[in-house]
């Protein structure tokens, strides 16, 4: 099982402003599970964006916003999803448990 962490805030103008926050984990199978085969026939993108589209399912399942609309986009390592409508952001990362 992989973990990824998640950050729920507010925003103010477009950026992120913290006056209040949920966060939170979730766990999800590996890669593997998606049908990564380990080999280079194109099959760690495919598992790579269904693991992706589980953990942000997952997420806005916990935070009540299942249904919710918005704009994804990537930012390096960190997933952001930003609900129509709404003065707020959520980012997800995974957490490989080094500090």
């Amino acid at each position: 099982m992989h973990k990824f962490t998640y950050e729920y805030t507010d925003t103010f103008q477009g950026e992120r402003l913290i006056a209040w926050a949920k966060r939170g984990t979730v766990y999800v199978p590996g890669l593997v599970d998606y049908g990564y085969t380990g080999s280079t026939d194109g099959s760690y993108s495919k598992a790579s964006k269904a693991q992706t589209r589980e953990v942000i399912r997952q997420v806005k399942a916990e935070l009540g916003l299942t249904g919710v609309r918005g704009v994804r986009e990537t930012r390096g390592d960190v997933e952001v999803f930003k609900p129509y409508g709404m003065s707020t952001v959520l980012f997800v990362e995974f957490d490989d448990g080094e500090s």
